[in-house]
Formats: structure tokens, C-alpha cells, sequence
């Protein structure tokens, strides 16, 4: 019968004996590495919050314009609609649409163009025959607008039409876009 002997060896493996291969060094992350990604994926949620943030204005800004488009509109038939039977309901509602400077400046003109418009007795009917947002912010919205207005009076045989190009400021004034500035071109 054959005896096997076991020994234990209590040496410890000699240094060339340890395997110092490529792969088991590349199992062990570098801090380069770690640290390259982690910069990376705090880049790429930058990135994602400012075009969300982007997205996000962008469509407040659509949607102020498209809001002030349609008061606009509706504001310059009331600027040129006026009727001298019911001239201080126009008045006031050409008041209500209005702020800043272009409030001021209406109602010092209004107070000089009523007594004509009544003596005259006219009518006058606006229609916004096109449209446009030529700026726009989430507070202020420029807009191009072509108006005719017929206009009759007691100084006239026929009814005529007047053209106009109006270059309307709509300002958000707490949460009602009102008429800042209405330039005639």
C-alpha cells in the first residue's frame, strides 16, 4: 500500500510566481476612468436640463404670441370701429384694451376727436384682413396687421375705405395682454 505524504508549504508564492497579467490588472477601474464618465454623465444632465429648459421657453413664448395674436386682432377692430351713436361705450372699450403711454395718448386724443365724430355723425367698421407676430417674449408681443375700415359720415355721398398698416406692442400686464403702443404705417 502506498503512503502519500502531504506537506504544507508555509513559503509564501514568490513574487514571479504572482500572475500580473493584462487582465487581471484592466479588472480593477482606474480612477481616470471613473472619473471621465462620471464628468461625462453630469454633462449630458446639463445638457438634458438645458434643452428641456429651452423647450420649456420656447413653448411659453409660442403660446403668449399666439394669445396676443388673437387680443391683437380683436383690438384693432375695436380701435377702428367706432360708432359716434355709442361713441363712449368705443371709447371705453378702446380705454379697457390700452395701458402705459398709449393710453395716456388715446385719451387726450379722444377728448378732441369725440365732438367731431359726433357732429359728423360717423360709422366706422374694422376688419383685420392679415396678421402677424413680428417679435415675440412671455411680456411683450410686436405684431404687423393690415386693417381697412369703412368709414362713412354726413360729409360723405358713399361709404370709403381706409388701408391701413398698424404696428401693434401688446404688453402682458397680470395675465391680460393689453395694447402699449399702436403705431399707424
Amino acid at each position: 500500500m502506498t503512503t502519500w505524504k502531504t506537506t504544507e508549504s508555509t513559503e509564501e508564492p514568490s513574487p514571479e510566481s504572482v500572475d500580473d497579467s493584462p487582465a487581471v490588472a484592466s479588472a480593477r477601474p482606474y480612477p481616470a476612468v471613473i472619473i471621465g464618465l462620471s464628468t461625462l454623465l453630469v454633462a449630458a444632465m446639463a445638457a438634458a436640463g438645458f434643452l428641456g429648459w429651452k423647450v420649456q421657453r420656447d413653448n411659453e413664448i409660442d403660446h403668449a404670441a399666439t394669445q396676443a395674436l388673437a387680443v391683437g386682432q380683436q383690438y384693432a377692430v375695436t380701435l377702428t370701429s367706432i360708432d359716434a351713436a355709442h361713441i363712449d361705450r368705443d371709447f371705453a372699450a378702446i380705454d379697457a384694451g390700452a395701458t402705459g403711454a398709449f393710453k395716456q395718448m388715446y385719451a387726450q386724443s379722444a377728448i378732441q376727436l369725440q365732438p367731431l365724430l359726433v357732429q359728423a355723425q360717423s360709422v366706422s367698421k374694422g376688419r383685420v384682413l392679415s396678421a402677424s407676430v413680428r417679435s415675440a417674449s412671455r411680456e411683450r408681443v410686436v405684431l404687423m396687421m393690415f386693417v381697412d375700415a369703412e368709414v362713412t359720415n354726413s360729409t360723405t355721398t358713399g361709404p370709403r375705405v381706409d388701408r391701413s398698416r398698424i404696428l401693434m406692442t401688446l404688453d402682458d400686464v397680470e395675465g391680460r395682454w393689453l395694447a402699449s403702443s399702436v403705431e399707424i404705417l
